[in-house]
């Protein structure tokens, strides 16, 4: 029994194998795929989410919040002027609301004491007054565009649909957000504080300090910038981040 068995034994184990090398041999048999373990890299680390709040920006429209109200905080919203706090002659222009309520924006209306003062040569109407610098000729068509278009409190995201940061141009990126939202007080002859951000030397001087990105970003021990309204968007604060990350280059 037990030569019979052994044999038996021996038989069944070359037909396994004789079965075994034909089909690793036959040209029409696939190969079983060897998969690889599982990347998890994409899956622990996804892309940064898209921001889809609110809705994006139309070129043709003005936006009050965005774009208006930045050009009145950084040059006529200043302590001693139209703040919020003892503003000069009860005008306080630190919100849509305060503005619309002086009755000086004539709704659709290239007159009244708003639109006269901005535009004014006078030392004694001129808005901002002297010695600041009268406002760019880019904001001030920027004003009437939307005192045209009625004069309305529309909202709009800029970092819709996502927030390029690569690549900042200082000249592009960066200049462009700090003449909208700051250089109306800091910057001309008597920048406030002493802290001038008209020039690239002067603004990477703030950004080495840490108080640029420390203002803007409201961080505690830091005096807030711009000091009312809603800050400056979240899309201009990660460009800013970035350019600094970058290496703050002056191109």
């Amino acid at each position: 029994m037990n030569k019979t068995a052994n044999t038996l034994t021996v038989i069944l184990l070359l037909m396994i194998l004789s079965g075994f090398l034909a089909t690793t041999s036959c040209k029409h048999n696939p190969l079983i795929p060897i998969i690889d373990p599982v990347d998890t890299t994409i899956i622990d680390n996804p892309t940064d989410p898209v921001d889809t709040s609110g809705w994006p920006c139309s070129p043709d429209s003005v936006y009050f919040e965005y774009q208006i109200l930045p050009i009145l905080i950084s040059n006529c919203a200043m302590s001693g002027c139209h703040s919020a706090t003892n503003p000069k002659e009860g005008v306080n222009l630190t919100s849509y609301a305060k503005v619309m309520s002086t009755g000086k924006v004539k709704v659709g209306q290239l007159s009244g004491d708003f639109w006269t003062s901005i535009n004014s040569t006078k030392s004694d109407k001129q808005m901002p007054p002297p010695p600041a610098s009268k406002l760019p000729q880019d904001q001030i068509d920027l004003i009437k565009t939307w005192i045209l278009q009625g004069a309305k409190n529309l909202t709009c995201n800029p970092g819709y649909g996502g927030c390029a940061t690569a690549n900042m141009s200082f000249t592009n990126n960066i200049a462009p957000i700090l003449k909208q939202s700051c250089t109306g007080c800091h910057g001309g002859s008597s920048p406030q504080g002493g802290i001038d951000l008209s020039t690239y030397s002067s603004v990477v001087t703030m950004a080495q300090s840490g108080k640029l990105l420390g203002s803007v970003k409201h961080n505690a021990g830091f005096s807030a910038m711009p000091p009312a309204g809603n800050g400056l968007p979240t899309c201009s604060i990660n460009r800013l981040q970035a350019w600094i990350d970058q290496g703050m280059l002056n191109n």
